[in-house]
């Protein structure tokens, strides 16, 4: 009950309610769209590969032009960004049910088109919850419990959307998944977009504008994003090793006990995220990143030595655990390394970077998979996380600096507060 009160707290902030419901249902899209894509390629082509091929398009396009709607964001506001693409996405799903049947070529293209779209929610998202906790507010304190409300809530999206899907297919066919895709992508999107958060923001003078390489030239933040490859990479290989896992098993579903293993980890992290978002984040937030990633590594060797589904299922639950504050006090270093005019940009090349690490990570892991097992698909997955821990564990590492420099100017921001 405690942990409740608290978090009624934060919904309890103006325009609070909005950012959570309306953000999960404007995303629920990165759930479904995939799927549904995948599906309606094969029926069309008769190959997985051919669907792969549309799926990495629809990935790729949104990835590489999603840094640059977060820098025009940051130049003029979130809000008409969202509300460019919040329509833009669901006409070009539109276009891409309307002329599937004409060839591969034209889905390709209106593959793209779609990917290239979709709206940086996330990022703005996330953005607006700094906003909306800055030390300025006086709600400064809030803000790890908003960035885990967020975090463990989009999880979410990775259990409902397969689920939306499936509720399509029963009706209809994965035209009318991606036409649904359409319709909440266009309906949360512009929610948040007119809502009161996204309404109320300032814009920042003009010689505070990112140039050049924007965040990437920020320091500390290049190898954060080293930090970020490494669980996109684990998140993309245990993608596809799960369902290799449950088709080793020879299971008569294996289609559907991958679904629910990848649920229930999605389930574990999510809780994980809403009781972590309860506790004080450390004092050396550096090393406390290090820690969860070094725990999260270590959970892929145990997954590697599971004998049975049910086992892997147990294993998942408790694993996941460590997803979501992970990537909390990720989000949260994001937003002190990175300065305030470069906020949404610097979230988008998080997204970018997660994206292209988990095609990576899926294509190593399929290749891991076919010659050597799935134990070692597990292990690959490990590592890469273990990477990311060991850029962020120095003390005296490009990280730590960074987040020293972060906290001395949060201390000075925080102390007319105090007063």
């Amino acid at each position: 009950m405690a942990a409740l009160r608290q978090y009624l707290v934060v919904w309890r902030i103006p325009g609070a309610p909005a950012l959570f419901v309306f953000g999960i249902i404007g995303r629920l899209g990165i759930g479904m769209t995939p799927l549904a894509l995948l599906l309606l390629v094969e029926d069309v082509t008769g190959r997985y590969s051919l669907a792969g091929v549309a799926g990495g398009i629809y990935a790729v396009a949104g990835a590489v032009l999603s840094p640059l709607a977060g820098r025009i964001a940051d130049r003029i506001g979130p809000t008409p960004v969202l509300l460019v693409t919040g329509v833009a996405h669901p006409l070009a799903l539109l276009a891409l049910v309307l002329a599937h049947s004409r060839g591969l070529a034209v889905i390709y293209a209106a593959t793209a088109v779609a990917g290239a779209t979709f709206p940086p929610l996330t990022a703005a998202l996330r953005g607006a919850w700094h906003d909306v906790t800055a030390p300025s507010t006086g709600r400064y304190a809030l803000r790890n419990l908003a960035l885990a409300a967020e975090t463990a809530l989009f999880e979410l999206v990775f259990v409902l959307g397969p689920l939306l899907v499936s509720g399509f297919l029963l009706f209809g066919d994965p035209t009318s998944a991606l036409l649904g895709a359409g319709g909440v992508t266009l309906v949360g999107t512009l929610a948040v977009a007119l809502g009161k958060v996204m309404r109320g923001w300032q814009p920042h003078p003009p010689s505070a504008h990112a140039k050049g390489f924007g965040p990437l030239g920020v320091a500390g933040f290049l190898p954060l994003l080293v930090c970020v490859f490494g669980l996109g990479t684990a998140f993309g290989a245990t993608g596809v090793t799960v369902p290799a896992f449950a088709t080793a098993e020879g299971v008569a579903d294996p289609d559907g006990l991958a679904g629910v293993l990848l649920a229930v980890w999605a389930v574990g992290s999510a809780v994980g995220g809403f009781w972590f978002g309860t506790r004080r984040l450390a004092d050396n937030m550096t090393r406390q990143f290090a820690v969860l990633l070094a725990l999260l590594s270590g959970t892929f060797a145990v997954f590697a030595l599971m004998p049975s589904p049910l086992w892997l299922g147990i294993a998942l639950v408790f694993g996941g655990v460590v997803i979501a504050p992970g990537l909390t006090v990720e989000n949260t270093m994001v937003g002190r390394i990175a300065p305030a005019s470069m906020l949404n940009e610097a979230y988008t090349w998080i997204v970018t970077v997660s994206v292209a690490a988990s095609a990576v990570g899926g294509a190593v892991a399929g290749w891991l998979v076919d010659r050597a097992g799935v134990p070692w698909a597990f292990i690959f997955a490990g590592v890469a996380v273990a990477v990311g821990a060991l850029v962020a564990a120095p003390a005296r590492g490009p990280i730590a600096r960074a987040e020293k420099t972060a906290a001395v100017r949060l201390e000075g921001a925080l102390e007319p507060e105090a007063v």
